[in-house]
């Protein structure tokens, strides 16, 4: 690998780093000008490559061909001058064809991008031949280029004689001259015409050592221009391709200003190309803001953005993305989507997904958002949970997400690949909840299915089964249920035959179970073999730390159900949200949130504090009788009542440390925690 320096930053220096960056036989090594703002100054630094503005301490042993692309001849006769012996000298004017050449070749690929909209053109790129011979004639150097041009081998021709194989050659006429010669036209033996310049190679002492030619095939040129004149012709296919989309498509340039759109977008909003072309983009907008300037100016793409275009006022989702050519910034594009056919497709989405709901686990711990302190516990007990065949009961009141960890336990298990079925206990009819949950024989009632009926357990057989609201069974059911956790059976409505089965259960409840046993509601039974894994899920209240990101959880989803681009909350929102109790928890959250963004203006980012509905914050307030023991309760709820007031009290005196806590009060730890869950503390 040779090393080269080059000496002038313009645009021809410019142009042979870039040739020379794309060759594996050449290293540029340093890059010089005056100006260290010059356009191959700067090309140099961001390619790591040493730039300076004198080349005199760049001239080393190490450098083995210099460049001189100043075009000042007393530039050239210095370098000569100074340069060792070893080192080639390739003249200013050499380097002026070659980025001349280049140049041209750059402004017609630039063109053809530009004319195309990023459809990329593929030219075989210019490449120049090089000869070089030494004093005696003999050929020192044949590139690949020079291969082609000439039909020759370089094994063929190097340290042969060049009128050997190259008789009508005038390198030889160039060592005795001495003479540079530029741009002269020649015609190779195979009949090929070339433009090429030819350089005596002499050392600082005037020693001639050889010459030096470099031509370009005239006929390479001529394909460039040939593919210029194809421009309109690949313009309007082009176009032809953009007007037979159906995907209604509108086009602007780096202004804004509208320069297409196809016959989908005219039929879509009703505007003509005079009512679009060369107008502002926003020409086409009845509500809402430009995407394409927004896109103009930021450079980055966006996505289902809802707003209204045309006369008609027409409902639609626009994507728009950026037009970026070598890094430089041509315009945008937009496709139109008719919210209509979108609605259709969701609606068809939402029924496919009611098909399967009971049946697929969409949500995994990844899903579940908060980085509280008790909620990251309650997160920590699940993931054990998830591990073992255990029984599962998730406490909390309604909102806190009972059913995204009963989905996340699922997931994480072994039987993730199997059915999670939901049932809601509290949705379905006494008289329906038994069959439904354990299934029927043929003939067991009037109206039952010929050949009987699968219940929910079965279905859910070697999976999980979540059974929400699980404090409204009845007591024959809960029977049964105990069966079923028992004995891992189930009998069918009209049969005596027990059927095994393999489901893990996982319950949820937002009511006290254990009144629910003091009252007689709850089989004691059930309740021990519900809660072989309980537990608790603190209410938003308890972990408001976690606002903020559930609310960029949340806006998020309500940005892709209502086709919005909000991107978050302020910090006196965040505070607002904060003072608030939240007795509906994350569901009221979200429900607030959706309506903050639906009274939004398009043109808005932030929720703030006036986008946010009045929160109620109601104050209980004790009455004389509240306040009075309540002597009609049963001894055992006044002593349960006591208890619970007396730990909360020395779990906040010893700061919500648990075992100062249980130490203190003089029970175990492990009973402590029993009453913790068993009181929802």
């Amino acid at each position: 690998m040779q090393n080269v320096l080059i000496v002038g930053g313009g645009k021809g220096g410019t142009s042979l780093l870039k040739l020379l960056l794309q060759s594996d036989s050449f290293k540029v090594i340093g890059m010089i000008d005056y100006n260290e703002w010059a356009e191959g100054v700067l090309l140099a630094q961001k390619e790591r490559i040493s730039t300076g503005r004198e080349w005199s301490s760049f001239l080393t042993e190490a450098v083995d061909i210099v460049i001189d692309t100043t075009g000042d001849e007393s530039v050239f006769q210095k370098i000569r001058a100074k340069k060792h012996d070893h080192t080639v000298l390739i003249p200013g004017t050499v380097a002026f064809i070659i980025a001349s050449l280049l140049e041209d070749k750059e402004e017609l690929i630039e063109t053809l991008q530009q004319e195309s909209y990023k459809q990329e053109l593929i030219f075989n790129a210019t490449h120049d031949g090089m000869i070089a011979i030494d004093e005696k004639g003999i050929v020192t150097l044949l590139n690949e280029s020079a291969e082609h041009m000439t039909n020759l081998k370089a094994k063929d021709v190097v340290g042969k004689h060049i009128h050997e194989t190259m008789p009508s050659s005038e390198l030889i006429e160039t060592l005795h001259t001495r003479r540079v010669d530029k741009d002269q036209k020649f015609t190779l033996d195979n009949g090929r015409n070339i433009i090429t310049s030819r350089v005596p190679l002499v050392d600082e002492k005037g020693h001639l050592y050889g010459a030096f030619s470099i031509f370009k095939d005239v006929t390479d040129v001529a394909h460039l221009a040939e593919e210029l004149t194809n421009v309109k012709e690949l313009q309007t296919m082009l176009q032809a391709i953009i007007q037979s989309s159906e995907e209604a498509i509108s086009v602007v340039d780096e202004k804004g200003h509208g320069i297409l759109i196809n016959k989908a977008y005219t039929k879509m909003t009703g505007l003509k190309e005079e009512d679009v072309i060369g107008l502002p983009a926003t020409a086409d907008i009845s509500e809402g803001e430009s995407m394409h300037m927004k896109v103009l100016k930021t450079r980055r793409p966006v996505r289902r953005v809802r707003m209204k275009v045309g006369p008609h006022k027409r409902d639609v989702f626009v994507n728009v993305a950026p037009i970026i050519v070598d890094g430089i910034l041509k315009g945008s594009v937009g496709v139109i989507h008719d919210v209509s056919e979108i609605t259709e497709l969701t609606n068809a989405l939402k029924r496919a997904r009611q098909i399967i709901r009971t049946l697929e686990a969409k949500y995994a711990f990844e899903d579940i958002i908060g980085s509280s302190e008790a909620f990251m516990l309650s997160i920590q007990q699940a993931k054990l949970a998830a591990k073992t065949p255990a029984t599962v009961l998730l406490r909390g009141e309604s909102g806190t997400g009972k059913e995204l960890f009963a989905h996340a336990i699922h997931n994480e298990s072994d039987r993730k690949y199997n059915k999670f079925v939901r049932v809601n206990c509290a949705a379905i009819p006494e008289s329906l909840l038994e069959s439904e949950l354990f299934g029927y024989e043929e003939g067991a009632f009037s109206g039952a299915k010929r050949g009987g009926k699968r219940g929910l357990f079965e279905e859910a057989h070697n999976g999980s089964i979540f059974l929400d609201e699980i404090g409204e069974l009845s007591a024959n059911t809960q029977a049964k249920l105990l069966r079923v956790l028992q004995d891992s059976e189930i009998i069918r409505v009209g049969s005596t035959v027990p059927k095994p089965i393999d489901v893990r259960v996982i319950a949820a409840t937002n009511v006290n179970l254990e009144r629910g046993i003091t009252e007689g509601k709850i089989r004691e039974d059930l309740y021990y073999r519900l809660s072989q894994i309980p537990i608790q899920i603190p209410p938003l209240r308890d972990r408001k730390k976690d606002i903020k990101e559930l609310c960029n959880h949340l806006i998020r989803k309500i940005n892709a159900d209502y086709g919005r681009n909000v991107e978050g909350i302020t910090d006196r929102t965040l505070a607002y949200l904060q003072s608030y109790d939240w007795p509906g928890n994350v569901r009221e959250l979200e429900n607030v949130l959706g309506r903050a963004i639906i009274y939004m203006e398009m043109n808005e980012q932030l929720i703030d504090v006036e986008h946010i509905p009045t929160l109620e914050r109601k104050k209980k307030v004790a009455s004389n009788d509240e306040k009075k023991v309540a002597t009609d309760k049963s001894l055992a709820l006044l002593l349960e009542e006591h208890e619970k007031k007396i730990l909360a009290q020395a779990l906040a005196k010893n700061k919500g440390s648990r075992t100062k806590t249980a130490k203190q009060l003089g029970i175990s730890i492990r009973s402590f925690y029993y009453k913790l869950e068993k009181y929802q503390l």
